[in-house]
């Protein structure tokens, strides 16, 4: 198991927004953190990365937790945000040095990956570009890429289709499988429900603060009672039942 969330309450004050949320992220598993505006998803990514810290419950990648061993705990994560977060003044090949010191990757190998991430996402002519020069879809491929130069155990991806065009979210759904492929755990928050149901091997579905229900589409199919659902029906039923 690679990521294990346990009976967490957490939120931005003392008041939880999130109220004993529980799941887990396998090796080799993309999952699907669903939920409306305010549900808790971000809230729930936010105590995940380590930006905010859990009032009650756990969190661990790999058994380790972020207050036992933070270094390890911060390396075994590649976050791609909702909203691209860049350094003004460094360009985009400084921003991949930068990555690539900062989980210790080695550095000829790293490139090669970085190359053929930079080709793929057509960014590797603009190695000496700085963010003000990218488009909003530029920078969150900028993210991808650093993201996905690092050898984490665990990706987590926020909102990742807003913003970019269709050929470049092909090209992400191709990378995410080739790094389930290669053992690395997923966790995606998305509204995007159709490809989520075509790409995620499990859902979790929040409402409220509280996973609502969790598992395969077959599973909440079952759960639900109608075998021919789809994942955004079957998330509008959840929420009419709460």
């Amino acid at each position: 198991m690679t990521l294990e969330v346990t009976d967490l309450v957490g939120g931005y004050s003392q008041i939880p927004v999130l109220k004993q949320v529980s799941f887990t992220v396998a090796k080799g598993q993309l999952v699907g953190l669903i939920g409306l505006n305010g549900a808790g998803k971000s809230t729930t990514i936010n105590h995940i990365i380590g930006l905010l810290r859990p009032q009650k419950g756990s969190i661990k990648i790999n058994g380790v937790s972020l207050s036992k061993d933070s270094k390890r705990y911060k390396q075994s994560i590649a976050y791609v945000p909702e909203s691209p977060i860049l350094y003004e003044e460094l360009t985009l090949k400084e921003h991949i040095d930068l990555t690539i010191m900062a989980y210790n990757l080695d550095e000829k190998q790293a490139w090669q990956r970085a190359q053929k991430l930079l080709t793929t996402f057509r960014l590797d002519k603009k190695l000496d570009w700085f963010p003000a020069n990218f488009s909003k879809g530029m920078k969150q491929k900028v993210m991808i890429v650093c993201a996905f130069l690092t050898d984490a155990d665990l990706f987590i991806i926020d909102e990742p289709f807003l913003g970019l065009d269709p050929l470049a979210i092909r090209d992400l759904l191709a990378l995410i499988a080739e790094r389930k492929a290669q053992g690395a755990a997923i966790l995606m928050s998305t509204h995007v429900l159709d490809t989520a149901q075509n790409y995620c091997d499990k859902f979790v579905l929040l409402n409220e603060g509280q996973v609502t229900a969790s598992g395969s589409l077959a599973e909440l199919q079952a759960k639900y009672g109608n075998s021919q659902a789809t994942l955004a029906d079957l998330y509008l039923q959840m929420i009419e039942r709460n």
